[in-house]
């Protein structure tokens, strides 16, 4: 009897290799999370200071910005061709290797050329994280069963706040070592610390399957079918197998050669635009309600509440582990309570956190009230519950699931162009907002997050529990002409022509 209630609490053998792969690839994501998190600690690290010729705060906003300049250069031009042509794992592996290269020229910067060093690293890096950045959430999104989506995808954003909270320890305990050597290696050092998971990822996406939605977009039926028979756990000839193909075959045959195929189908072609602006809004969103700032600036915005500098990075760490609880939590809320309740929530908490950090430090000026600044600290928790259940994990859970097969990684890529927008704005806004109009900074991204919530509300449909497949229904009735039918319309303009064209595209239906 026991070990009957023993196995059935156990996860499956396909349950447990899904969490594994997805695992897996979040360590590409903590790659990602790394090169944030770093960049926070390294701000205040007085050797960093001292290389850089003493940035102001104009410079260091550009030093976050213009890697967000990175990313949305990668996400529009070479992110989605990416994915495309080489896959999704590969994508993920190439992405790795090019935030490497970044990372080795921003360690090396040293000399009266070392701020250009930093920004082209920064540029470089920004290339390889936004291929790491879709190509992760993508991976996920496509060799999940839909029950459990939403907490797979999740495991994207656990990895991201993994490297977070794993940066800001590595910067405490660079911040110890107070010799000279240490205020020259020691930033350095915490740069090129994320070689070591770099490395391990790219040798082990080796022994990783492809997506089988990637194969069979590729025509790889054979090794899509192997593909899905691992991920499933069982016989490529089972029901279980066969039933999941043949949906992708058939979803992928619809959308093939149509008038869709153009990447310029995503803003002129209804459904897909549809979901186009959807899921840029919401990256948009995703970092203009506060976060990109937390993520850069945490350490900053503590020594502004009087904390020695050794102790803000203490209280960073923690704060940063924490953030990883929470998103677990998420993990098993997702796919329950669904996207749209987990992104308002997170929105009332997040701008009710920013509301009371903007209000204390006016009631109560130059810290000159100890209980006004540790309520700002509480608060400051408070919000990284809110992001953790919210825009932090579902943004992307969102924009993963809502694309077609054949323009997925086109749509993701754009749509997380939007993120990269928002980060460069929050970026500049913070530093230059902090240092004239102090607190009421926060008011800004406050109005943010309420104004957020509310459009969530009214213009997100909710994607809980639908299949890849079944997203056309949400977004606009998917019955696209093919290209030859479209260009015969053109070619004739009357009345004859467009009968024509129905009339063929009912017969191809009713053959298939």
């Amino acid at each position: 009897m026991m070990l009957a209630v023993t196995k059935g609490l156990a996860p499956s053998r396909a349950s447990l290799r899904l969490h594994v792969l997805c695992a897996f690839f979040g360590l590409a994501s903590f790659l990602w999370g790394y090169n944030i998190g770093i960049m926070a600690t390294i701000y205040v690290h007085p050797g960093f200071k001292k290389a850089l010729h003493k940035p102001d705060a104009s410079h260091t906003g550009l030093i976050t910005a213009i890697y967000y300049l990175g990313t949305w250069t990668s996400y529009i031009f070479i992110s989605h061709p990416v994915a495309d042509r080489l896959g999704r794992r590969w994508a993920a592996a190439v992405g790795v290797f090019i935030t490497c290269v970044g990372a080795s020229l921003q360690a090396s910067a040293r000399g009266p050329n070392s701020y250009t060093m930093m920004i082209i690293g920064r540029i470089i890096a920004g290339f390889g994280v936004a291929i790491v950045s879709t190509s992760v959430p993508m991976y996920q999104s496509e060799i999940a069963p839909k029950e459990k989506r939403g907490r797979l995808v999740v495991m994207n954003h656990i990895g991201l706040i993994a490297g977070l909270a794993f940066a800001f320890w590595v910067g405490y305990w660079m911040s110890a070592w107070k010799t000279p050597k240490g205020n020259y290696y020691g930033w350095r050092l915490s740069v090129m610390i994320q070689y070591i998971p770099s490395l391990i990822f790219i040798l082990g996406v080796n022994f990783c399957p492809e997506t089988p939605r990637w194969l069979v977009e590729k025509g790889q039926i054979a090794r899509a079918q192997e593909s899905l028979a691992f991920l499933r756990d069982a016989d490529p000839n089972s029901n279980i197998v066969t039933v999941e193909l043949d949906e992708i075959q058939a979803n992928v045959a619809q959308h093939r050669n149509t008038v869709e195929e153009k990447w310029t189908a995503l803003f002129t072609h209804k459904p897909l635009f549809n979901r186009l602006w959807r899921a840029a809004l919401l990256q948009f969103m995703a970092q203009m309600c506060g976060n990109t700032a937390m993520k850069y600036y945490l350490p900053t915005i503590f020594r502004s509440l009087g904390i020695e500098h050794r102790l803000t990075l203490m209280i960073g760490g923690i704060e940063t582990t924490l953030k990883i609880g929470c998103t677990i939590i998420e993990m098993f809320l997702i796919d329950r309570i669904g996207r749209r309740t987990s992104l308002v929530v997170g929105c009332v908490v997040m701008g009710i956190a920013l509301l009371i950090n903007g209000a204390l430090p006016l009631a109560y000026p130059k810290n000159k009230n100890i209980v006004s600044d540790y309520t700002c600290i509480v608060f400051i928790f408070f919000y990284t519950f809110g992001y953790s259940i919210g825009f932090g994990p579902a943004a992307w859970v969102y924009g993963a699931e809502i694309f077609p097969q054949n323009v997925r990684a086109r749509g993701l890529n754009f749509a997380a162009s939007g993120g990269a927008i928002g980060s460069i704005i929050a970026a500049q806004t913070w530093p230059v907002g902090m240092d004239t109009i102090g607190s009421k900074t926060y008011f800004i991204f406050m109005c943010i997050n309420f104004v957020s919530a509310f459009i969530i509300i009214f213009f997100y449909p909710e994607t809980k529990r639908r299949s890849l497949e079944d997203m056309d229904g949400l977004f606009g009735n998917y019955k696209p002409g093919r290209r030859d039918q479209q260009a015969l319309v053109e070619d004739d303009g009357s009345d004859v022509g467009r009968e024509h064209v129905i009339v063929q595209g009912k017969r191809s239906n009713d053959s298939s």
